[in-house]
């Protein structure tokens, strides 16, 4: 089972620019899709509907064309949800969890902590109210639980390029590295990581102003997550850098259920 999780910067532009078609030929069975920034009915119908797929929207209610999220997926789903049960967050349209026969998905646009304390205390407290939801999904469920997307923070030194000089920025802050160090303590594991331990240079995310992917100068923000006792499932995690059309890269996760 092929799980893959890209920030689209805009589906409608990765649509315009014929990059659309690449990601497909990852041949995935399921697709999760961040910031598409976009209403279902402006989308193009290329992208709203996959043969062979179902596909979901959140869109969210807050203001048009701003952050977003869809999944497509060829594996039947048993239920579909798209909120955590928090206004403030859901209308932002940032989540939707897919409820499979063997564990349950969700796919997270988690939220940009930059202009100014306000926004990067609504980080915060998403990241804690997530964390709050999957505990509740879990205890419901009593299936495994995955969780991927824009995380919006780089974990350690070796996930970004220049760590240093990031220490004081949004996005590489201890408060915010901290938080994923408590989804590893709640038992969560980073795959790409417990896969590539010592893998550098390897990132999903490049600064388009600065032409920062031409020089690999990155940032290793968009992750997959699963429970440890279904990590020995995971047969391979992989950043596609050569995807293009975004200023994000897709990731995968291979997964024997």
């Amino acid at each position: 089972m092929r799980l893959i999780s890209w920030n689209v910067n805009g589906l409608r532009a990765v649509h315009r620019k014929g990059n659309w078609k690449d990601v497909w030929k990852l041949e995935p069975d399921v697709l999760c899709l961040q910031e598409i920034k976009a209403d279902v009915e402006d989308l193009p119908d290329e992208t709203r509907e996959i043969e062979g797929y179902k596909s979901f929207f959140n869109t969210g209610t807050s203001k048009k064309g701003y952050s977003g999220v869809a999944l497509y997926t060829n594996i039947e789903t048993e239920a579909v949800e798209y909120d955590m049960g928090e206004d403030r967050f859901d209308m932002e349209g940032r989540l939707i969890t897919v409820h499979f026969k063997d564990f349950v998905l969700c796919n997270v646009y988690f939220p940009n902590g930059g202009q100014g304390p306000e926004r990067l205390q609504y980080k915060l407290d998403f990241y804690d109210a997530f964390l709050e939801y999957i505990g509740r999904l879990k205890n419901e469920t009593g299936k495994k639980i995955i969780f991927c997307g824009d995380i919006n923070t780089a974990h350690e030194e070796i996930d970004l390029a220049r760590p240093k000089e990031n220490e004081k920025n949004t996005g590489f802050l201890a408060e915010e590295r901290a938080w994923i160090d408590e989804v590893v303590a709640l038992g969560y594991v980073d795959a790409y990581r417990m896969l590539h331990p010592h893998k550098t240079d390897a990132y999903s995310y490049w600064d388009l102003k600065t032409r920062a992917r031409d020089r690999n100068v990155g940032w290793r923000i968009d992750y997959f997550f699963v429970e440890q006792s279904l990590m020995k499932n995971v047969k391979d995690a992989t950043i596609h850098s050569d995807v293009f059309g975004s200023d994000h890269c897709p990731i995968e996760i291979d997964v024997e259920i």
